[in-house]
């Protein structure tokens, strides 16, 4: 064989040889992008996790339990829907005393608050959410005794607290003193109509009663006939002894209130009173009064004042 013919042959092989290899590195190619596909499928096929669970859902987050305001304080006079507003204080001291207002079964507006310095800052007291109206109340050194009316027919019932409002137990009737209620006079267990159509105060002692109606005052002896005294102008009763003490509006030796005291027994229509002092506050709201000895307390629209002369000066 000549070398010409030597030198073709191997001219000829090499392309093929080239050819089969680009052949492979294609093939191979190919082969690497099926299996890259086919991972990249695996990665984005959803994963089995046996059954459904529930599609979870999103309410509001608890919100913070509300910052208590400071207290309510009784406004005086009709509220701002016009109904009437009732005060009552309960002294037991010079420098401690209850109050408390209320509306009536309907509207349910009540507050009850209490004091230790004469006035100066006074506690709101919580006596159930079940409490409508309060008819009376009544403080003595052992503890506090209310007259409420619970539930939608405002039934009357005495509670009783010896721990300054924080606990309440069912009371003795009679304990919280004479209630002026929707119902009635609340005198001991008796529920009796009013001697006037819109009592202003009422006061009951061991035997004798004490009425404050607007243009007189009705007295009796335990359950007997009321009897009229022509004395207008009193807004609230307190007693001290043997006497009540008055605070009545309207005379005309007092730009205020006057604090005059009458006898509380033997009361006939003759029977008359005794000035003893002039609180010059303002007359138009309600008026509330009690004392304790020589201390006299009482709370007129927003003001409340102490007389530690039994009402001579203010």
């Amino acid at each position: 064989m000549s070398q010409r013919r030597g030198i073709r042959s191997l001219g000829s092989e090499l392309p093929r040889t080239t050819l089969i290899g680009i052949a492979l590195v294609v093939v191979a190619l190919v082969v690497v992008d099926v299996v890259l596909v086919a991972l990249a499928l695996a990665r984005t096929a959803p994963e089995a996790r046996g059954d459904a669970g529930p599609v979870p859902t999103f309410g509001s987050s608890a919100s913070a339990p509300a910052t208590p305001g400071p207290s309510a304080t009784a406004s005086a006079g009709p509220t701002a829907d016009g109904v009437s507003t009732r005060h009552m204080l309960s002294a037991v001291d010079g420098l401690e005393a209850w109050r408390a207002s209320s509306t009536t079964c309907d509207v349910s507006e009540t507050v009850l608050e209490h004091t230790t310095d004469g006035g100066q800052e006074w506690s709101p007291v919580a006596l159930g959410d079940d409490v409508r109206t309060i008819g009376s109340l009544r403080a003595t050194a052992e503890g506090l005794s209310v007259l409420v009316g619970v539930g939608d027919e405002c039934a009357t019932e005495v509670r009783t607290s010896t721990d300054d409002g924080a606990t309440w137990v069912l009371g003795t009737a009679g304990a919280a003193g004479a209630g002026v209620t929707d119902q009635g006079l609340v005198l001991g267990d008796a529920v009796v109509p009013s001697p006037c159509e819109e009592p202003l105060d009422a006061f009951r002692g061991d035997s004798t009663t004490l009425v404050a109606c607007a243009d007189e005052l009705q007295w009796r002896t335990g359950t007997g006939a009321w009897v009229t005294v022509p004395i207008d102008g009193v807004r609230a009763l307190a007693v001290n002894g043997t006497e009540y003490t008055l605070a009545r509006v309207g005379t005309d030796s007092c730009n205020g209130v006057q604090i005059e005291t009458m006898p509380a027994s033997g009361v006939t229509p003759a029977t008359t009173t005794t000035p003893i002092g002039c609180n010059p506050v303002a007359t138009e709201g309600a008026i509330a009064l009690d004392r304790s000895g020589q201390d006299v307390w009482m709370w007129a629209g927003d003001s409340v004042a102490v007389s530690n002369d039994g009402g001579a000066t203010w």
